[in-house]
């Protein structure tokens, strides 16, 4: 199985934190030049996507939707019909060799498989497919954020492509919020536990670039003061959680925060 990785020219230092990883775990990969949102004021001008409403994506955000875009755009024409796509930032599983050299335990209708976790609450399956080496793949059910890494079908790619050809829309977003029809048209698995993980969670090392230029537009601007919810309006809230807890129960899916074995995560399931 082919692996992307994506990183930008100004970026040694992570690909030097890459290659030690692919090193380790004893896999081959293709680095993919990052597109730099620094250098292609353009890509702004393209319309994004309405569900975002008056909220304009940052550079990066969509810099970053055509590096995902150029790892695509080689996997749509490849003659596997899976390849993986790595952010610069992540840490992999000890046991991620094995899986990421044979792709014959990916599940046959799977269109996306979210390797990485961000240590967020999500919904899977309460069964899951055997993937090996302690390892098994779960339908996805809710958004789970994240493009550090995942494996996608030649098909799903070519269909991605299609759908981002003239719209701009953050990655995470396209591919694993069910909101976006890119995403619930899709079968997206998640592996439990995760394969990788932003180093950002477990090694601290590596800040995300994406949450940099947040911090450094909020500095600009100011933070709008949080206001507390009244006390009915959470009361509410807490009442369609519970409802929404019983449905997923009887609909044989459990919620999840996907554990990554390196750091000792817990699996909580509610």
């Amino acid at each position: 199985m082919k692996c992307l990785l994506i990183n930008l020219d100004r970026s040694p230092d992570r690909l030097a934190h890459m290659t030690a990883e692919f090193d380790r775990i004893g896999i081959a990969f293709e680095r993919i030049a990052a597109v730099d949102g620094r250098g292609h004021p353009e890509l702004e001008q393209q319309p994004q996507h309405p569900l975002y409403g008056t909220r304009r994506l940052l550079s990066s955000e969509i810099a970053c939707l055509h590096s995902h875009r150029a790892c695509w755009s080689i996997l749509a024409q490849d003659k596997a019909r899976y390849g993986a796509v790595f952010e610069d930032d992540v840490v992999f599983s000890a046991a991620a060799g094995p899986l990421l050299s044979d792709s014959g335990w990916i599940p046959a209708d799977a269109d996306v498989v979210k390797l990485e976790t961000y240590f967020k609450r999500t919904l899977i399956h309460r069964r899951g497919i055997s993937a090996g080496h302690g390892f098994s793949a779960y339908r996805l059910y809710k958004n789970h954020p994240g493009t550090g890494g995942y494996i996608i079908s030649r098909q799903a790619a070519r269909a991605l492509l299609e759908a981002t050809e003239k719209i701009n829309v953050t990655a995470d977003d396209l591919i694993f919020t069910p909101a976006f029809p890119t995403s619930s048209s899709k079968r997206i698995y998640q592996l439990v536990p995760a394969l990788c993980a932003q180093d950002q969670f477990v090694g601290d090392r590596l800040p995300s670039l994406l949450a940099e230029e947040r911090d450094a537009i909020s500095a600009k601007t100011g933070h709008p003061a949080k206001t507390r919810k009244p006390v009915a309006e959470r009361i509410m809230k807490e009442a369609g959680r519970t409802m929404r807890w019983v449905v997923d129960f009887c609909r044989f899916r459990r919620h999840i925060v996907v554990p990554f074995d390196p750091i000792g995560a817990n699996d909580q399931i509610a």
